[in-house]
């Protein structure tokens, strides 16, 4: 009788284990799954000169913004992600926008434009910048945004900080995905331009849940300060 007992408990036991462990992996699902990377809170300078520079594909394709694969219905206007994005963070911040433009046409497409993409990084282009920042040197603050293609930056990306020095600014990114959040680009941010300061809690969101953003950008820029 007692051994049965013993076995009964170990068997208790042991299904209670695989329980914990199953609510712990949905857990981490769904930590995973925020929008946000920000685990504490962060500082910046409010008082100074903002800037929100992005790239956003549909204004860079060869399609019209309208018709682009990379593009959300936000409050009944059809735009880029990364436009979306930029605009809802200068609500909160009164920063200057700009669109990081090139002479790339961009397949409208979204198969193409995938394969396209892996196609750029393969052979390392770094496409023209089109439009330019005449007053880089006012602003203190650049909130930089793109999405993340094959774990990595846009090509584009990497010609935007070539062309401009970030000495002494406070770099802030944000980001759309679709399933592979940041990557490794916030990394990469800090070695391409290891004399600034590159905010690591940075705002990424699954591009499916743009359009619903603006209250998690809110939130994030509150424990910024702004």
């Amino acid at each position: 009788m007692k051994r049965k007992l013993a076995i009964f408990i170990c068997m208790i036991i042991v299904i209670t284990s695989f329980t914990a462990c199953g609510n712990s992996n949905e857990a981490k699902n769904d930590s995973n799954n925020s929008s946000t990377t920000s685990s504490k809170a962060i500082s910046v300078n409010t008082d100074k000169n903002v800037l929100i520079a992005y790239f956003a594909v549909a204004e860079n394709s060869d399609v019209d913004a309208i018709s682009s694969a990379s593009v959300s219905n936000v409050n009944g206007e059809t735009k880029g992600r990364m436009t979306a994005l930029a605009e809802m963070i200068q609500e909160k911040t009164g920063g200057d926008l700009f669109s990081i433009k090139t002479s790339v046409k961009y397949p409208g497409d979204g198969a193409k434009l995938i394969e396209y993409a892996q196609t750029e990084q393969d052979d390392d282009i770094r496409p023209e910048l089109t439009s330019h920042i005449d007053n880089f040197d006012d602003y203190n603050v650049v909130f930089v945004g793109y999405p993340t293609w094959w774990y990595d930056l846009p090509q584009i990306m990497y010609s935007f900080f070539d062309e401009y020095n970030f000495s002494g600014k406070t770099i802030i990114p944000f980001n759309s995905h679709n399933g592979s959040r940041f990557s490794g680009t916030i990394e990469t941010i800090q070695e391409l331009e290891p004399d600034a300061t590159v905010v690591t809690d940075g705002f990424t969101v699954n591009e499916k849940d743009v359009p619903d953003a603006k209250s998690d950008i809110d939130a994030w820029l509150s424990g910024m300060g702004y």
